[in-house]
């Protein structure tokens, strides 16, 4: 059973709509005793990180899923999903978040001329193999709709990184959960190919 994690964030029926074009039927909760027996979680959002976490927290979700972390269910965050895996949010006044993985969140650089949020289509170059990267060419784009962006304390959890203005880490992982900045569902044949290879994938980073 592949299971959406519903916390009022938003951007749950183009999830929906994703993974029915691949055969899958998700199913979208707030349950954390649903979370419990998820064979794999979509932990999708948008929005800011003080709001998303004081609602995981009033529906326990955050129990559910660092239990399902620390059981090796395979987890893809995306966007909001992919900066409150963290310890820590620069937004919203130095937010504490569910700490799945070392770091913080911090704000893009707010550059002469750089637009913020950084909308759009853009390239990740991947650094590291990874199942759920199967497939996909270098000269592949993503959608996304972002101002900041998550920064592992480790640099081995970088998967991939994007250029606006500079460098910042678009994809991180750590064993059982890999996380994109990027829209995956938005972001046209790629997107649903590393979706593709998100089900397929046993939570074994290599």
């Amino acid at each position: 059973m592949v299971v959406i994690i519903d916390y009022r964030a938003g951007n749950l029926t183009s999830v929906v709509r994703s993974l029915k074009a691949l055969g899958v039927a998700g199913e979208v909760t707030q349950d954390p005793a649903v979370v419990a027996r998820a064979e794999r979680i979509v932990f999708p959002g948008v929005g800011a990180a003080g709001t998303a976490m004081a609602i995981l927290r009033e529906l326990q979700l955050d129990r559910a899923l660092k239990a399902a972390f620390d059981a090796g269910v395979p987890i893809l965050g995306i966007c909001l999903g992919a900066q409150v895996v963290l310890e820590y949010s620069d937004e919203n006044d130095n937010t504490q978040c569910l700490g799945l993985l070392p770091g913080r969140t911090r704000a893009l650089s707010r550059q002469a001329g750089l637009k913020i949020p950084h909308m759009g289509w853009n390239q990740v170059r991947f650094l590291r193999d990874h199942p759920i990267f199967q497939g996909l060419p270098e000269s592949a784009e993503y959608y996304f709709v972002h101002s900041y962006y998550p920064a592992p304390a480790q640099e081995d959890m970088v998967l991939g990184v994007t250029e606006h203005g500079a460098a910042f880490s678009s994809v991180i992982g750590w064993r059982n959960l890999v996380a994109t900045q990027f829209h995956p569902e938005k972001s046209g044949r790629f997107g649903l190919q590393l979706l593709k290879n998100f089900l397929a994938w046993d939570g074994v980073p290599c």
